[in-house]
């Protein structure tokens, strides 16, 4: 995946985007028709996808705006007859959630979700002034894998930017989950959600693991360390937790 600074209002040329393709600000690009240039209108990096001819910037500290496919950790408000109403970030109103959206859901097996409970879920539907849906499950297959997408139990959240949620799930290696991963006995789980959330466990190391992986990840993502830096934190962490 190629990648490039790019500021708004900058000409985008080389992308192989179809032109029958929209392309939404809130991904960072922009075009008024068909034969329109594309147009950035965020300041990151743009992020381009040749297999699947997909484009996006990348803006690390910018606001989370909801796009369809997203992946993100909402935390329940209430419920109503047919769904629950989740919080996915203090500045985007609330989204719905259909109680039937869950993996071989029915009125009878449906998750019975409380407040504060958490869901990792899909954003299925973001239209302008219409209320942002999610879903538990893949329209196409109805199941919840591969990306676990369902109710959130055990372990912890942690706040990130949105820059590095992006790279999370883009599968662009971090040292310091690589460091952890090697350290940390039985290792642990991620999940990541696209709106600046990241949920830890870790079935063997407890509580002092998920607070080495949190507490690294917030380090690296806000002094911004590079390989060698991130390196000697999960040292210095793993010490001072008593993992090493």
């Amino acid at each position: 995946m190629a990648s490039n600074l790019v500021f708004p209002g900058d000409t985008i040329s080389g992308v192989n985007i179809p032109a029958s393709k929209s392309l939404h600000p809130a991904s960072g690009l922009y075009r008024e028709s068909s034969c329109a240039p594309i147009l950035a209108t965020l300041a990151g990096k743009l992020e381009q996808n040749p297999k699947k001819k997909t484009a996006h910037v990348t803006a690390p500290n910018a606001r989370y705006i909801p796009r369809v496919g997203d992946l993100v950790i909402a935390s329940v408000q209430r419920s109503s007859m047919d769904f629950f109403h989740l919080s996915i970030c203090p500045h985007i109103p609330q989204a719905i959630l259909p109680q039937l959206a869950f993996e071989g859901a029915s009125k009878k097996t449906r998750p019975q979700l409380k407040p504060n409970d958490l869901v990792y879920a899909k954003v299925l539907s973001a239209s302008k002034n219409m209320e942002v849906e999610l879903t538990c499950v893949d329209p196409s297959t109805g199941k919840s894998e591969p990306e676990g997408l369902g109710p959130i139990t055990g372990g912890m959240v942690f706040d990130i930017s949105t820059g590095l949620a992006a790279r999370l799930l883009s599968s662009q290696s971090v040292a310091v989950l690589e460091e952890l991963g090697e350290k940390l006995a039985g290792g642990f789980e991620v999940a990541v959600g696209k709106n600046g959330k990241v949920w830890v466990d870790c079935p063997e190391s407890g509580i002092r693991g998920i607070y080495a992986v949190g507490r690294c990840l917030q380090e690296t993502d806000c002094d911004n360390l590079q390989k060698s830096e991130q390196q000697k934190l999960v040292k210095r962490v793993v010490k001072e937790t008593g993992l090493g």
